[in-house]
């Protein structure tokens, strides 16, 4: 390992430090990721044959609302970004002062390889409230940020005066925060599954890790501290292009073969996410790769640790979209198939107990009802109780579950 270096893996080393707080460990796992893509920035890349993969993500983290500590997650990744000096977008901002602000971000760089000069302009967006930061259904937003996610390297667009300007380089990386029923009131149903949210990992978590009633950092987690924020420093260094290592090559051709005939999800708002699975994987293994050395060689470590991510990540990721759809209860479908999922078993009582104040009980027997057909869940009796047990042990089961037809039932 470089001597430069003082932590063996940043991100393994950043789930250390964030161990003693409430977030669930995926959420802390991929605020860390996405802090490493904002250092690394479009500097940073992957050429693979006519292709040019860049490092920058789209992550929105998801969960009902107050259940999963988002903010506080995002929180202390955004700390150590401003510490270092990254260029983050304001919060809540109009699509004119965005597009400013990504031109304003503008800087050149030395190209280690080739020794000539490179513009890049690298901007993150870190949005706790990511409604806030796209408003309501702001379809031009949408669009431009559908078009910075491939990081042209020229992008044109026409002033209020009616002039053009270009940007040259570049590159947006994005990581916010929602709620299932806020993802509808952000986006169109009918830009579910294509577009902008086909490019987006959606991480679903439905309560928060533990209870840490006093999250004070004792003085090991302060040097740890310290020690994420310098290699941080060390990780913004790197530029170039990234190479791979001979058994990465062997790994990718198997898993990428494997994965178009074994799609994570059989639901159809997810078919343009399934197709840009690919592209995630290699963004996420360059993130790999920087989070552990300098030397930008990605091995098929690197690789299967971004498979496993992504793939555990998927496991729960239909759950985001489970308060969007034209049923009037979608919303109440979220909490419901969230819980029963979270649970494997729970009876029938304890669900209308939870949900007395958004179901009656005909409701709810439709939902259970409509999900036992599908054999998503089987629901039996114990004694008198009614008990309902989640059958799958993968996103395929919830995506079947999520995909209700408008009469809430199959009868």
């Amino acid at each position: 390992m470089n001597n430069k270096r003082q932590l063996d893996d940043w991100v393994d080393a950043y789930l250390e430090y964030t161990s003693n707080s409430e977030p669930p460990t995926m959420f802390h796992k991929w605020v860390a990721m996405s802090v490493i893509a904002s250092a690394l920035q479009r500097k940073c890349r992957l050429e693979w044959g006519s292709l040019t993969f860049y490092p920058n993500l789209y992550v929105v983290l998801v969960a009902p609302s107050g259940r999963a500590r988002k903010g506080t997650a995002m929180n202390v990744g955004l700390q150590m970004l401003e510490e270092i000096g990254i260029k983050l977008a304001a919060e809540s901002i109009t699509r004119e002062a965005l597009v400013r602000e990504l031109a304003e971000a503008q800087l050149t760089v030395i190209d280690p390889n080739t020794e000539a000069p490179e513009f890049h302009s690298s901007l993150t967006v870190f949005s706790p409230e990511l409604t806030v930061f796209l408003g309501h259904q702001n379809f031009q937003l949408m669009s431009d940020l559908t078009d910075w996610y491939d990081c042209r390297s020229r992008w044109v667009y026409r002033t209020k005066n009616m002039g053009t300007d270009e940007i040259a380089g570049v590159w947006v990386n994005l990581i916010g925060a929602t709620t299932p029923s806020l993802i509808q009131t952000a986006l169109p149903m009918d830009a579910i599954g294509g577009g902008l949210t086909s490019r987006i990992i959606f991480v679903f978590e439905q309560n928060k890790q533990k209870i840490v009633p006093v999250p004070i950092l004792t003085d090991d987690e302060r040097m740890l501290r310290t020690k994420l924020v310098q290699d941080l420093e060390q990780i913004r260094l790197l530029q170039g292009s990234f190479r791979v290592s001979k058994d990465f090559v062997p790994l990718w051709v198997d898993w990428y073969h494997a994965q178009e005939d074994n799609p994570p999800f059989e639901d159809t708002r997810f078919m343009g996410y399934i197709e840009r699975r690919p592209n995630h994987v290699m963004k996420l293994s360059q993130i790999m790769n920087a989070a552990r050395t300098q030397s930008m060689i990605i091995t098929g470590n690197d690789l299967q640790s971004a498979i496993d991510t992504l793939t555990a990540t998927e496991q729960k990721m239909p759950l985001a979209f489970s308060g969007v759809g034209r049923l009037d209860y979608a919303d109440i479908i979220t909490d419901v198939m969230a819980f029963i999922y979270e649970r494997k078993a729970v009876t029938a009582k304890e669900l209308m107990s939870r949900y007395s104040a958004d179901v009656d009980y005909k409701l709810m027997s439709s939902i259970l009802e409509s999900l036992a057909i599908q054999k998503i869940v089987t629901i039996s009796f114990d004694g008198t109780e009614k008990v309902i047990q989640y059958l799958g042990d993968d996103a395929s089961g919830i995506s079947k579950a999520l995909m209700l037809p408008e009469g809430g039932d199959d009868s």
